[in-house]
């Protein structure tokens, strides 16, 4: 569903042979499309909520998130059907779980088609599959039921991860990077899907974060092709997977803390989190460009694909390292369209960036070569990846 076509966007720029890259990006979206102008009226009409003040605050946060469309799995067919998800209290896990790890699956598999798609080769050709995903919970894990879902060989091989939360994708993208350059000849299929029905309930004055996640998070699907040494032929790579690290920040653990009750996700969220992030971006990214041999980057030389866990963290990012306005875009575009779609959002932000360098390219403007694709999440942890776009 509406995904960049690799074919389309010429490859002028040749990768270093042996590194990753992507070589196909695509997407999916539930049926379901929320505006976020009418969606306080009926979140609190469908969970039969009259709470003036919890209203009012839910408003507040709508319009300070800058999100305007969001597309969510939740619908008046899945409440008439499940009732007792917009009750307080109920034991809600099994259904929760019975909707999700469909959902989830169904639109994997979409995106993940829409991305082979656009990739040109035959399925057959993929030889790994990496599935990322915070919403489902089961055994064997969606990894499997996305491969068959897809109809791809027994013999792939598949790596899980769960529960990374909105670093995922980046995570994904740098065990994708590992596999590709450790095998030569592999293209790893790389798919994340997310929905927020995991952690729907109705509104409290007792889980003051739930307002968040309702004002802020989006469902969703994204999937990407990574492999080294593209066929010229049959293969337009778009970007470089030059250097990945992760680091994580001793002692913050508890900073963005999820667990799964009864009731579904319980997700709390600190309020220190923005700070904590704008306080260690520098340092995490001078390390990164650093080991990439890249530490006389000027930064708005740079691209910048970065997660948009919302507009604070984008905003004090921003600041921090004296980013010009622009460098940002894609993020705040892909937060504006789709919300914080956790692992999901870095490929809606990379197919921005893409977008935007081909008009650039178009016209005859040059974009910058070198940049880097971050993501934050639980632990803290940071994940980065200095790549090359190789469309500029």
């Amino acid at each position: 569903m509406g995904s960049i076509d690799a074919t389309e966007l010429g490859s002028e720029k040749k990768p270093n042979p042996g590194k990753a890259t992507i070589l196909a990006i695509g997407k999916a979206f539930p049926q379901q499309l929320v505006m976020q102008e009418y969606l306080v009226d009926g979140y609190f009409k469908t969970t039969n909520c009259d709470d003036p003040e919890l209203k009012q605050k839910l408003t507040r946060l709508c319009k300070t998130t800058t999100v305007k469309t969001r597309y969510v799995v939740m619908s008046e067919e899945i409440l008439n059907k499940y009732p007792e998800l917009a009750i307080e209290g109920g034991s809600t896990v099994k259904q929760r779980l019975d909707i999700c790890n469909d959902a989830v699956t169904e639109m994997a598999v979409e995106a993940s088609r829409a991305c082979i798609k656009n990739w040109g080769r035959s399925i057959s050709d993929i030889t790994h599959l990496v599935y990322v995903s915070s919403s489902e919970a089961r055994l064997p894990g969606g990894d499997l039921f996305l491969a068959k879902g897809l109809g791809l060989s027994p013999e792939t091989h598949r790596v899980l991860l769960y529960f990374v939360g909105c670093s995922g994708g980046v995570a994904g993208l740098r065990v994708a990077k590992d596999i590709a350059e450790n095998n030569p000849g592999s293209r790893v299929l790389l798919a994340t899907s997310e929905t927020t029905i995991i952690g729907f309930k109705p509104p409290s004055a007792d889980r003051p974060y739930d307002l968040v996640g309702v004002a802020l998070f989006g469902d969703g699907a994204g999937a990407m092709i990574i492999g080294s040494d593209p066929d010229p032929i049959l293969e337009k790579p778009l970007f470089e997977l030059h250097t990945a690290i992760q680091n994580f920040l001793p002692d913050t653990e508890k900073t963005i803390d999820g667990k799964l009750t009864e009731q579904g996700i319980n997700f709390t969220l600190s309020r220190e989190l923005p700070q904590i992030i704008e306080d260690n971006v520098e340092s995490f990214c001078k390390k990164l460009i650093g080991k990439a041999g890249l530490a006389h980057k000027d930064y708005n030389q740079m691209f910048w694909a970065v997660h948009p866990g919302g507009p604070a963290i984008l905003n004090r990012m921003e600041k921090r390292l004296n980013l010009s306005p622009e460098k940002l875009s894609p993020s705040r575009r892909a937060l504006m369209d789709y919300g914080n779609a956790s692992s999901n959002s870095i490929v809606y932000v990379l197919e921005y960036m893409l977008e935007e360098s081909r008009k650039a390219r178009n016209m005859n403007e040059g974009g910058n070569e070198w940049g880097l694709i971050l993501a934050f999440g639980p632990g803290v942890t940071f994940e980065g990846i200095v790549a090359r776009n190789l469309d500029v």
